[in-house]
């Protein structure tokens, strides 16, 4: 959670500066940069309320836990950033369109120095952002980092933009804000995309299986793998497994056997919330 209020934190500050320095700086892209960054203010928030419901034990509703509403938060971010970027790209290409550009004042120095600032700040967000994510497994949490990234390249365009405009190409300033907005819709679908796999029982990679099959079968006791099955929950995976063992094994042997099997999936993959193991005679 002290992730997201740095982000936060963060987000305000660049919005209201971005907003500035765009107005006084007259620069379309990057007022639109800072819809952007008011946007990630709002994604945040959802991030936090998604991480925190997703943190609730299981209860009588939801007897299974509640990882997949770090998923639902991932997709709704998804469709935020979506939105703002159509936003972005649209109000660029009516400007285009219209060919007033030129009669505009061209951007000034306060607000390319307002770029790069941006760019600086919103790496550093992500980098910050996505190494806690993935080091707690939080789709969420990686899904705003790429927010941060979004807006980054946002800012990166949004600097060619204003410098080109000062240059003389007075319609760089809108076309940059065009460009903006392919790389935010980019961004959308890649988080939209992978928080849907993680809710549809998608299987686990299959590096992450192979690692699963070898250390079953490395088990004493299991004289063959049957069946593995493995399917995302959210930021964690539950897996189903089928053994084989002597046949002539007393009751209380083979359970033990499956136990094993059990408590080492369960160790060794920490993303694995759990392993149910089916035990079958064999002759």
């Amino acid at each position: 959670m002290h992730t997201s209020y740095v982000s936060l934190a963060g987000n305000v500050l660049l919005t209201a500066g971005k907003f500035i320095a765009g107005v006084l700086g007259n620069s379309m892209v990057m007022i639109a940069d800072a819809v952007h960054s008011a946007s990630d203010v709002l994604s945040t928030l959802v991030v936090m309320l998604a991480v925190k419901i997703s943190g609730k034990p299981e209860d009588a509703d939801h007897e299974y836990g509640h990882e997949r509403f770090e998923s639902i938060g991932a997709i709704s971010l998804a469709l935020m950033l979506a939105a703002v970027g159509l936003g972005i790209g649209f109000s660029g290409a009516e400007t285009l369109l219209e060919g007033d550009y030129n009669s505009s004042p061209l951007p000034s120095v306060t607000a390319l120095m307002a770029a790069l600032i941006s760019i600086a700040i919103k790496e550093w967000m992500y980098r910050y952002t996505r190494r806690a994510g993935e080091l707690c497994g939080s789709d969420a949490l990686i899904a705003d980092a790429w927010h941060h990234r979004s807006d980054a390249m946002s800012s990166v365009g949004s600097l060619i933009g204003i410098g080109a405009s000062r240059l003389g190409f007075a319609f760089m300033d809108a076309l940059s804000s065009i460009v903006v907005c392919v790389f935010i819709i980019k961004s959308a679908v890649e988080i939209f995309l992978t928080a849907v796999n993680k809710l549809t029982d998608r299987a686990c990679d299959v590096e992450i299986e192979e690692s699963m099959r070898r250390t079953i079968e490395g088990i004493e006791g299991v004289r063959r793998l049957d069946v593995l099955k493995t399917r995302q929950f959210g930021a964690k995976s539950y897996v189903d497994v089928e053994i084989s063992v002597d046949g002539e094994s007393s009751l209380r042997a083979a359970h033990d056997i499956a136990e094993r099997v059990h408590d080492r999936i369960e160790k060794d993959f920490a993303d694995v919330k759990h392993c149910t193991v089916h035990v079958n005679p064999m002759d």
